[in-house]
């Protein structure tokens, strides 16, 4: 069954969001990758696209070995969740081409049990996002501010700056879109860019919570 309008446009709009988002957690992305057209797209992946045709895998920028992985995972009419053998196939797949970090997009949600097998391999990362939260990039958002994520010697020079422990920082929690986006885990910060009347430029930070 060939796939609608409709379903071809949001999983072009998905696929653009996660080529940004990629492109900003430094992977190599390319900017015809980036802006790819509706038109080239579908000639690219035809009417009958699958989610195997979907998958993607980029290396870092500066360092080739560290790879991540895209899955994509449909549903149907008769099944609107995705269950612990679909999961275990990726943390499979994963584990034999040692990629420690993949992203899961899913058109419905994951059963209980299957967030709980993410759990179960504490040192493979897979994060989970439906379509629906990448069908619009959440930092083109006009209320989004400019965020840059803070190497650890970057953080470790602000805390000595200021004299400050960690815990004084402001937190933005783990879960949140921005930090989400930015693929953060807890104990990351992120440097807030805001434009000032007065100063041009604001900044502030924020720790991972």
């Amino acid at each position: 069954m060939s796939s609608t309008e409709e379903e071809i446009l949001q999983k072009y709009r998905v696929r653009r969001t996660v080529m940004e988002m990629l492109n900003v957690r430094g992977y190599n992305v390319s900017d015809d990758e980036i802006n790819m057209t509706l038109d080239q797209f579908q000639e690219r992946y035809g009417d009958n696209m699958n989610s195997d045709n979907l998958f993607i895998s980029k290396e870092m920028r500066n360092n080739s070995s560290d790879k991540i992985y895209v899955f994509f995972v449909a549903t149907t009419p008769s099944k609107k969740t995705v269950g612990i053998p679909e999961v275990k196939q990726f943390l499979v797949k994963m584990t034999t081409d040692l990629v420690f970090r993949a992203i899961l997009v899913v058109a419905g949600k994951l059963t209980p049990y299957a967030n709980k097998a993410l759990l179960e391999e504490p040192k493979l990362t897979l994060e989970v996002f439906e379509e629906a939260e990448l069908l619009v990039n959440v930092m083109k958002h006009a209320l989004v501010p400019e965020h840059q994520v803070l190497t650890d010697d970057e953080k470790k020079a602000l805390l000595e700056k200021y004299q400050l422990h960690e815990t004084k920082l402001p937190r933005i929690l783990v879960n949140d879109p921005v930090a989400r986006h930015f693929g953060l885990k807890r104990g990351q910060v992120m440097k807030i860019i805001r434009p000032s009347e007065n100063a041009g430029k604001y900044i502030t930070y924020r720790i991972v919570f």
